[in-house]
């Protein structure tokens, strides 16, 4: 019997590799229901080839709505539009694939309704996670599949907490790892959009060339399971084999190697507890020995600001996650249009946090406004000139 997914964020990458593994193995997996926010040319085209009976998008125009429907397609929009394709009765696991908190309330519907969610937006973590952890009925049914937080779910598998000491996230180091803060104040978007491991888009690209999205995601791990900043870091580790690994108390290390793809990860979460065989693809097998690296170095937090504010961020919690993603956001958008050099994110993200004397989140409604002030904060600061 097949399981039934819906899929919110299917025009993007990581829809892409949700998409990628489904499309491998139809008698496991069937796509019933696909959602983006304005991609009209995209999903079409992905609801058509999946058979998918259902679709979201958040402001169809009439004649869209016609061209699903004669597809026998049904078209959800509105506010609640995403909640009720996330609780389908004929579906049995979510997705989350998107960026952004327009997501968030439709996770918490598909937890409080017992499906299966496998998730990929940090926001629904780093900024909800006290309104979204406390819906996670039973184990393992939230899954990770961003690749670091993948690799520690399955190293903690029938771990027992109490014995968990470390949480590590590793990071490629960017296109920047190599490079001094001077060289640094010269690059252009160009210069940082270069990966050298992951294609991804260019917002997550600049974050990954700053490290502030390795910060994010040490927030998230420490919401995801549940233990405190003080056990969470990260390391650089240039060829992106090992995701990730956790030391016990006993003095043991547990790590996840694969190659650097999304597929991987996509399929542990989808096919869990079994795994799926892969092995025959040259793109997703190991790769021979002699490619093998275990090479980690500690993240230079002078030159690479941002992880060290977003740790802070984690540490000090409350309203400062949210700030950090909405200072972040404005302040990436800022460097993209040439508005200010790749040097500025950290110090407008910095200038931010440290100007806000308001108080801690009591809602949702208010950690997803934190955001909005971060982003208003931050453009303040850039118009003083950063």
């Amino acid at each position: 019997m097949s399981i039934k997914i819906a899929l919110i964020g299917a025009t993007g990458s990581v829809g892409g590799a949700v998409l990628d593994i489904c499309a491998r193995f139809p008698d496991r997996f069937q796509i019933v229901a696909v959602a983006s926010h304005s991609n009209v040319e995209a999903l079409f085209p992905i609801a058509k080839r999946f058979g998918a009976r259902y679709t979201y998008l958040s402001a169809p125009t009439a004649e869209t709505v016609r061209s699903f429907e004669r597809e026998h397609i049904e078209v959800f929009s509105s506010s609640s539009g995403l909640e009720s394709l996330a609780t389908l009765p004929e579906v049995d696991h979510v997705v989350f694939a998107s960026s952004g908190t327009e997501a968030i309330k439709a996770l918490q519907k598909a937890l409080s309704a017992d499906k299966d969610v496998s998730l990929a937006n940090k926001e629904s973590i780093v900024v909800a996670g006290p309104w979204v952890m406390p819906l996670v009925r039973r184990p393992d049914q939230l899954r990770p599949i961003d690749s670091e937080h993948n690799a520690i779910w399955q190293c903690l598998r029938e771990e027992p907490p109490r014995s968990v000491r470390k949480i590590v996230l590793t990071a490629s180091g960017g296109p920047f790892r190599t490079w001094s803060r001077e060289e640094m104040s010269r690059a252009t978007p160009a210069d940082a959009l270069k990966h050298p491991v992951w294609s991804m888009g260019s917002k997550i690209t600049i974050d990954s060339a700053t490290l502030m999205n390795k910060g994010i995601e040490c927030i998230e791990a420490m919401q995801l399971f549940g233990v405190p900043a003080s056990s969470v870091g990260a390391l650089i580790h240039p060829r992106s084999q090992v995701h990730g690994f956790v030391r016990f108390s006993d003095s043991t290390v547990k790590f996840l190697f694969s190659r650097p793809d999304m597929r991987l990860p996509v399929a542990s979460a989808l096919a869990w507890p079994e795994r799926l065989v892969l092995e025959d693809d040259e793109e997703l097998a190991v790769p021979p020995l002699s490619e093998w690296s275990f090479e980690f170095f500690e993240p230079d937090m002078e030159r690479f600001p941002c992880l060290s504010l977003a740790l802070e961020a984690g540490r000090r919690g409350g309203a400062y996650p949210p700030l950090l993603v909405g200072a972040d956001f404005c302040a990436v958008v800022a460097f993209l249009e040439r508005r200010i050099p790749f040097t500025d994110i950290s110090n407008i993200i910095e200038r931010t946090m440290e100007s806000y004397s308001g108080s801690a989140p009591s809602s949702l409604e208010e950690a997803i406004e934190l955001i909005r002030t971060g982003e208003r904060i931050a453009q303040e600061v850039c118009d003083h000139g950063g």
